[in-house]
C-alpha cells in the first residue's frame, strides 16, 4: 500500500525546466534511492517534497493527506543535508534539541528524547562538544540525530555521506540503513554514487535530464537496464550496436546489446559449458586493472574494445598484455536496450 504517492509533478526555474511528469509511490518503511548524474533534478525534487521548493503542477500525498501546499514544518518530514546544517554556537545536544524546543516540549521530555537519539547514533559522549570539535563523520551524525529526534514521517536525506572519506561513508551507510529499519522510517535518499544507492536501498528511482528513467530493485536495474543511458551509468556495461554484437559473437543479432563485464568468461581447456554460452570468440589483451578482488581486462576482439571482469582468485589468473584467449558470452545475460 502506497505511503508516499507523487503525481505529475514538474518543476521549473524561469524557462528551465528541472523535471517534469514525475509518478511515483512509496511504501511505509520502504527506503528510496533517487540516483542520477549532477543536474537531473534529483536534489531539486527532494527539496520539493520537503516543501523548502513549490511545484508548479501535480500533487504530493503523504497517506489520506495532500501536503503540496503545505508549509515545510507542518509535513512532519525530517531532512538531513549535505551541508550539515548545524548551528556552530551550539553543543551536540542543544542542536539535535532544537526542533523539539519548536515545538514546545517539556524539558524533561526534550532531554530522555536527545539521550535517545545520541545512542542511536553512537554520539554518546559528545553531548557537550560543538560542530567544530568534531569530526565530518561526527557532525553528519548529529544532523541525522536531529532530524530523527521529531520523529518524522518521513526521512529525506541529500547526498549527506559525499563530503566524507570512503571509510567513515561505507560506516555510516550501514548506520543509516541499520536506524531506518529499526524504525521503520520511511527514507529517501539522493545520491549520485551507484555503489551507495545498490548496497543500501530497498527500490532505485533512477534520474536523467529531469525525468524518472527507470525505477526498480538494484538488481532490477543493474541487470536489466531499460536504455542505453542506464546501462551506461550503472555500471561498465559493453554497449555494443547490432553489428558489432554480431560481428562479436558471431551469430545473428538484431538489436544493440548492453553486455555486462562479468557475462563474459575466458575458456579454460577441459572444461564443458552449456548450450547459454556462445560459441569462443578470439581476443588479445590490451591492458587490466587490479581492482582488488576483481582484474577488469581491455580486449582487443575483431577491433572492439571488450570489458572483460573476472575474479582476482590467484596471481596465475593475471594475463599478461599481448595474451591471445578466447571468450565466451553468457547468452542468457544479454540485454537489449534502446
Amino acid at each position: 500500500m502506497s505511503f508516499v504517492t507523487v503525481k505529475n509533478l514538474q518543476k521549473s526555474f524561469g524557462s528551465n525546466t528541472v523535471f517534469s511528469d514525475i509518478n511515483f509511490n512509496i511504501a511505509q518503511g520502504e527506503f528510496v534511492t533517487l540516483l542520477g548524474p549532477s543536474g537531473c533534478g534529483k536534489s531539486t525534487l527532494l527539496r520539493s517534497l520537503a516543501g523548502l521548493n513549490s511545484v508548479d503542477t501535480g500533487e504530493i500525498w503523504v497517506g489520506e493527506q495532500n501536503i503540496t501546499d503545505l508549509a515545510p514544518q507542518k509535513r512532519d518530514i525530517g531532512m538531513v543535508f549535505q551541508s550539515y546544517a548545524l548551528f556552530p554556537n551550539m553543543t551536540v545536544a542543544n542542536n539535535i534539541a532544537f526542533g523539539l524546543k519548536m515545538k514546545k516540549l517539556h524539558k524533561d521530555e526534550i532531554a530522555k528524547q536527545v539521550a535517545r537519539v545520541i545512542e542511536l547514533v553512537e554520539l554518546k559522549g559528545k553531548e557537550n562538544q560543538h560542530p567544530h570539535q568534531l569530526s565530518g563523520g561526527q557532525r553528519q551524525r548529529v544532523a541525522l540525530a536531529r532530524a530523527l529526534v521529531v520523529q518524522p514521517n518521513i526521512l529525506l536525506l541529500d547526498e549527506p555521506l559525499s563530503a566524507l572519506d570512503a571509510r567513515i561513508r561505507k560506516h555510516l551507510r550501514q548506520q543509516i540503513c541499520d536506524i531506518q529499519k529499526e524504525l521503520n522510517l520511511t527514507t529517501v535518499f539522493v545520491t549520485h554514487d551507484q555503489e551507495e544507492a545498490m548496497t543500501m536501498s530497498d527500490r532505485i528511482f533512477l534520474m536523467n535530464e529531469g525525468s524518472i528513467v527507470q525505477q526498480g530493485s538494484a538488481e532490477q536495474i543493474y541487470t536489466q537496464p531499460h536504455n542505453e543511458f542506464v546501462a551506461g551509468f550503472m555500471g561498465n556495461y559493453n554497449l555494443l550496436s547490432a553489428q558489432q554484437a554480431q560481428d562479436v559473437l558471431g551469430m545473428s543479432i538484431k538489436n544493440k546489446l548492453a553486455i555486462r563485464p562479468e557475462s563474459i568468461y575466458v575458456r579454460e581447456s577441459g572444461r564443458d559449458y552449456g548450450a547459454h554460452i556462445s560459441p569462443p570468440t578470439q581476443g588479445i589483451i590490451k591492458n587490466h586493472q587490479l581492482l582488488g578482488n576483481v582484474i577488469r581486462y581491455q580486449v582487443d576482439v575483431k577491433g572492439y574494445d571488450i570489458t572483460v571482469d573476472l575474479l582476482n582468485r590467484s596471481s596465475e589468473r593475471l594475463f599478461a598484455t599481448g595474451t591471445p584467449l578466447e571468450l565466451l558470452f553468457n547468452l542468457n545475460e544479454l540485454q537489449q536496450v534502446s
